[in-house]
């Protein structure tokens, strides 16, 4: 039987978090280049205030699960697939879990170590027409880099399916806050020595504003897209290592990444599953134990090698090492 199974039939599991800052109350959101703060109009016409956008959610639902002392996964995580890219002389360089593209790093599929970049193309050939096949895709995926399967990947690449190679979050989150009000501050860069030279060159006193918010309510919604899990296929314990990993990172987020920026530092009151009802998110250290359990079982049935992690050797190709000019433009970034 399915260790979640509250959660065989339904599509979505949902969660709130309800924040507080942890001293006073004021906090700073998150900014966007011409922008500034994200505020807007709610259903009912309360000032609602973007805290933290789904993007930047994402990538800090990856940084809780990697210890960057020990340039490895969390003790709850160890074991499970990645592909680790390395220098010239096999010194630690990044990693699939860490980059702003995954998988689809161009440390990882744009140097002159190719072996990635075979095995995709080998292991989901026959796709260049017609319907991607998602399940091949998760399958790969599940050998290679488990964590792809919950953050969502794109393979933008034109000689893999065209460049149709994407599998959407199925886990995401975002921070929002309501009925909020503007907390108006502001400082002055002191100079010492000069207080009236040039501020162009970084010298003299400089003024400048500060915009912090405050608000009776703060909080981060979570969606684990359990349909889209079970859709892979990839069998009843795998799928269940994808939930349980993905209530880690939730658990472990709370517990110690909503530290967003120096003067935007939360804390948890409670966590509340929304849908479906009577499901309750189990404590971080149940989760832990059961992630052990799911890692080995899953070792087994997909005869996970002892080493699970593929070892890239970055060297730019003369393609990467292109300099930008002449109409050459970076990629963009994908919103998934």
């Amino acid at each position: 039987m399915s260790r979640f199974q509250a959660l065989a039939t339904v599509p979505r599991l949902l969660m709130e978090a309800r924040l507080q800052p942890v001293q006073g109350t004021r906090f700073q959101p998150t900014g966007f280049p011409n922008l500034g703060a994200a505020t807007y109009d709610g259903p009912e016409g309360q000032r609602m205030l973007l805290v933290e956008s789904a993007q930047s959610m994402a990538n800090r639902l990856e940084t809780v699960c990697w210890d960057r002392l020990a340039d490895d996964w969390v003790p709850a995580l160890k074991g499970l697939p990645l592909i680790r890219v390395q220098d010239r002389q096999g010194r630690p360089l990044t990693n699939s879990v860490l980059e702003a593209h995954r998988i689809n790093s161009p440390y990882i599929l744009e140097g002159k170590d190719t072996s990635v970049l075979d095995v995709l193309k080998r292991e989901l050939a026959g796709m260049e027409e017609g319907p991607v096949d998602t399940r091949k895709l998760a399958k790969l995926l599940l050998r290679l880099d488990v964590n792809a399967l919950l953050h969502g990947v794109f393979l933008a690449k034109s000689d893999l399916a065209g460049g149709r190679l994407r599998l959407a979050r199925a886990l995401s989150s975002f921070i929002e806050a309501a009925d909020v009000r503007e907390a108006q501050s502001g400082g002055v860069k002191n100079d010492h020595v000069n207080p009236s030279g040039d501020t162009a060159r970084g010298f003299g006193n400089v003024p400048f504003a500060r915009s912090e918010f405050t608000a009776p309510s703060v909080v981060a919604y979570f969606n684990v897209d359990l349909a889209q899990l079970r859709g892979y296929g990839l069998g009843e314990a795998a799928t269940d290592l994808l939930i349980a990993m993905a209530l880690y990172k939730i658990r472990a987020l709370l517990d110690d990444g909503l530290r967003l920026r120096t003067a935007c530092d939360l804390q948890c009151q409670s966590l509340v599953v929304t849908r479906p009802a009577g499901f309750d998110v189990p404590e971080r250290a149940v989760l832990v134990a059961e992630l052990r359990d799911l890692i080995a079982v899953v070792a087994r049935e997909q005869q996970w090698p002892t080493d699970r992690a593929t070892l890239v050797r970055w060297e730019a190709s003369a393609k990467a090492g292109k300099k930008k000019g002449n109409g050459d433009e970076p990629a963009a970034e994908s919103a998934d």
